[in-house]
């Protein structure tokens, strides 16, 4: 029987991203295998593997996740080895190197957004690029899920013959196409203090520097204290301990700046929203931005990597510089005063989006898999 490993550092990367991938295999007759750091149960796999993998390039777990990885790999023979996040693929790629040559096992690595990016730091640049730089040799197809990652790839991994573009790891709209009737927005609306006639914007994502929402407030603070009638809503985990909450008090935005924490109604959040925003720093392809493309909502973004691949300036969204906290206001205000305008985006999303849903991932992917 065939067989197939996915691998990357946590199980939340595979159950978030990778579900669908192992279906497929499933259906293709493969013995499917994940190896993450983690103990939860993945669908469609038949063996787990627990692999002392660790975020951090510092950690000592790291050289021993190479061995554990190492022995599983000979052990199993693999016909496919599918690799994820950044030391994931550090510790994948390494372990395989054996049978790759010995058994030509096929690696695959799909960079979700490399740590080097224009605009990120020297010590990124020297740590990560000379890495990504000297395992590419060890990649059969190396997959890049953006356009700066991709042409940055094709320019300099000269010795990784097969570099691909795919859009994404592909959006599910199942969870997205369900019908809320007004009573239920109504509802939503009033459960979270939010009036009828309120407009409202929202961020989901993890508190977190990357995600910069302490510039979103600084940036948005005086617009919201003259326009009461804006809401904020901030769904995602904090780990920035307390910090964007205080933030929020020393503003006095307590009423209009609403901490959701971690959330599973964000189809619903979304389909009660006016407009969506980010303030990221940088990202691979933002999952945020994509689900409210699909739902309809339009959105304002930080030109950054992975932002200006989703939204063309004044077409489905607007494009803000990370630094000009007047321009970004001032394209929020248009779309706060201007309905027709947000129709003119939102209908220009729906037909961008289509390119990003996982039906259209899919088909790139099975051609990959099948080394096309």
């Amino acid at each position: 029987m065939k067989k197939v490993l996915f691998t990357a550092t946590v199980d939340s990367h595979i159950l978030a991203f990778h579900v669908p991938y192992l279906k497929y295999f499933k259906e293709q007759g493969y013995e499917v295998h994940v190896a993450t750091n983690g103990n939860e149960i993945i669908p469609y796999c038949d063996q787990k593997h627990i692999i002392s993998f660790e975020r951090s390039p510092y950690k000592i777990n790291n050289l021993r996740a190479i061995s554990q990885l190492k022995k599983i790999i000979e052990k199993e023979n693999f016909n496919i080895i599918h690799t994820h996040t950044p030391m994931g693929s550090v510790v994948t790629r390494l372990a395989a190197r054996k049978m790759q040559k010995k058994r030509k096992t096929r690696v695959i690595y799909t960079a979700h957004g490399f740590h080097f990016y224009k605009g990120a730091s020297k010590l990124n640049w020297l740590l990560f690029y000379p890495v990504e730089k000297y395992l590419s040799k060890y990649t059969d197809t190396l997959i890049l899920i953006n356009k700066e990652d991709y042409n940055l790839a094709k320019k300099k991994f000269k010795k990784c013959k097969d570099i691909k573009y795919v859009p994404g790891v592909g959006i599910s709209t199942k969870k997205f196409d369900i019908k809320i009737t007004k009573q239920q927005k109504s509802n939503l609306r009033k459960a979270l203090g939010i009036e009828e006639t309120d407009f409202v914007m929202i961020y989901p994502a993890e508190l977190s520097k990357r995600k910069n929402q302490e510039w979103l407030i600084h940036s948005l603070k005086d617009f919201l204290h003259q326009q009461e009638d804006i809401k904020l809503l901030l769904p995602g985990r904090d780990s920035l301990n307390g910090k964007i909450e205080h933030l929020i008090k020393e503003e006095k935005l307590e009423n209009q700046v609403l901490l959701l924490g971690f959330r599973k109604d964000i189809p619903q959040l979304l389909k009660i929203s006016d407009i969506s925003i980010s303030t990221s720093k940088q990202e691979g392809l933002p999952v945020n931005i994509m689900e409210a493309m699909y739902v309809g909502v339009p959105s304002v973004v930080t030109d950054c990597r992975g932002n200006r691949d989703l939204i063309e300036n004044n077409i489905n969204g607007y494009i803000v510089d990370q630094l000009d906290k007047k321009q970004f206001v001032e394209k929020i205000s248009i779309l706060y005063h201007n309905k027709e305008k947000r129709d003119e985006l939102q209908k220009a999303s729906k037909e961008k989006i289509k390119e990003y849903l996982l039906d259209n991932t899919m088909v790139y992917m099975e051609k990959i898999y099948r080394g096309e």
